[in-house]
């Protein structure tokens, strides 16, 4: 079944803050007044994570002074359960990073002289203990992920007690006592000509999918340890910036990556051939087209879930990538956009059993949502109807090809303050349209079908 927006969601969406939510429902927010904010982003709180067992769920939250943990199971009766003190606390300290494997979370912090945590959730709802905490791996560290299947954990960033760390795999064989297995900079030939700083990373099945900032992705082979191999790469690509974070989708065929400027959208890339890595479409927020910046981004299945700074959380439904939808969004913050600022919505997490998803926003807070993406989506009458836009950006002209048509159809071309800047009609399954003389920005194809239906595809005048 494929899903598209109806025109009124995707004007709201586009060109207002005034409707501050689609789909999503707040149904609990925590934050503590007495906390410190830090002193670059006065931002109190940092990344989210999730925990279950037995029937129950949890939320972990970073902040300034620590690790928060809530049971959120029921709503209406959140408990605060555990408060882990980081080892290094104040207004200095901006990130903090989780992850977990079996009963164990792992908690680092990229600034002062900080360490690597593991607590013991296997307790709760009585207690998380501190069962490691230790500077003699990781000093500090900007991103964690583990391979659960591998059982690797992988630090991006920060500081080892090797030096200054670009990427570190770990051993997990013992949970609570990690190995070593390799130093990038020091142990992997190509590593520093090639890649360098990684700033965060996703891995499966041993492959490794680098956001090396402003270097670029790069796809590496951890599987044979002692002989680490590049896979490909990509180095150049539609609205380059930073090459912040990014999600591999369930089906192993595209990547969603995030580049942490102000103005630039997610880009969607095909993977299925990691010697020819190609780009597929931008998706974004997009409320105030050069400010808006996004930050951390997880697939979940089809739903692409991504912390959006300013814009809040933004939920894209990637099942059609020829008609990617959004499924809903909620502005968590109520800082302004602003430029070389970053503030509002850091991360989320969607993975909880009972459909609840977590987020994280560096001023207010702990939030929890449930969620009804059905809501303000139109079933499209005509199943098999599609159509593209390309190519996306454009400087020139645009082609759109459609499929099931029978019927000459109208289109407008809609600018973010939701004012027709072309009108027509396609009179065959394929149009070439030119744009040349529309200001550069970004663009709403809208085609009205002969049902009453409104599909739409956005696009980017260069």
């Amino acid at each position: 079944m494929r899903f598209f927006f109806t025109f009124v969601v995707l004007f709201t969406f586009l060109s207002t803050k005034a409707q501050t939510s689609l789909n999503m429902t707040k149904v609990y927010q925590w934050s503590d007044s007495t906390l410190i904010p830090s002193a670059d982003h006065i931002n109190t709180y940092s990344e989210i994570w999730g925990y279950e067992k037995d029937g129950k769920e949890y939320a972990i939250i970073g902040s300034t002074q620590g690790t928060h943990i809530f049971d959120i199971t029921d709503v209406n009766n959140v408990d605060t359960l555990a408060f882990i003190p980081g080892k290094f606390q104040g207004d200095q300290v901006i990130h903090r990073d989780y992850d977990t494997y079996q009963d164990y979370l792992y908690i680092v912090c990229d600034e002062g002289q900080s360490s690597l945590q593991i607590a013991d959730l296997s307790f709760l709802p009585d207690s998380a203990p501190v069962v490691y905490d230790s500077d003699v791996l990781i000093i500090t560290s900007h991103n964690l992920f583990i391979d659960t299947v591998a059982g690797y954990l992988y630090s991006c960033g920060g500081a080892t007690n090797l030096g200054a760390n670009f990427l570190s795999v770990y051993s997990l064989t013992n949970p609570t006592s990690p190995q070593l297995l390799v130093n990038c900079a020091n142990d992997v030939p190509f590593w520093n000509g090639t890649i360098g700083y990684v700033h965060d990373i996703f891995v499966e099945n041993d492959t490794a999918y680098c956001n090396a900032g402003d270097n670029g992705l790069f796809v590496v082979d951890f599987s044979n340890i002692g002989n680490v191999q590049g896979l490909g790469s990509l180095t150049s690509y539609t609205q380059q910036g930073y090459n912040h974070s990014g999600w591999l989708h369930k089906s192993g065929d595209y990547y969603a990556l995030a580049d942490e400027n102000h103005g630039l959208d997610i880009k969607i890339l095909d993977v299925t051939d990691l010697s020819d890595i190609t780009f597929i479409d931008t998706v974004g927020a997009n409320t105030v087209q050069s400010l808006s910046i996004p930050h951390n981004l997880i697939f979940k299945d089809d739903n692409l879930y991504v912390s959006h700074y300013f814009d809040g959380i933004y939920v894209f439904n990637t099942s059609d990538l020829n008609n990617i939808s959004l499924a809903g969004y909620y502005n968590t913050s109520i800082s302004i956009h602003a430029d070389a600022v970053y503030q509002g919505c850091w991360g989320i997490y969607p993975f909880l059993s009972s459909g609840k998803i977590l987020a994280s926003d560096m001023q207010e807070g702990l939030f929890v949502f449930d969620t009804d993406f059905a809501i303000g989506i139109e079933d499209s009458s005509d199943d098999n109807f599609a159509f593209i836009v390309y190519p996306n950006p454009t400087k020139n002209n645009i082609t759109v090809t459609t499929t099931l048509f029978n019927d000459v159809l109208e289109y407008s071309i809609i600018d973010l303050a939701g004012k027709n800047v072309r009108v027509g009609k396609l009179s065959k399954a394929q149009t070439r349209i030119n744009v040349e003389n529309i200001a550069s920005g970004v663009y709403v194809f809208s085609i009205l079908k002969s049902d009453g239906i409104r599909v739409v595809k956005k696009f980017i005048k260069e």
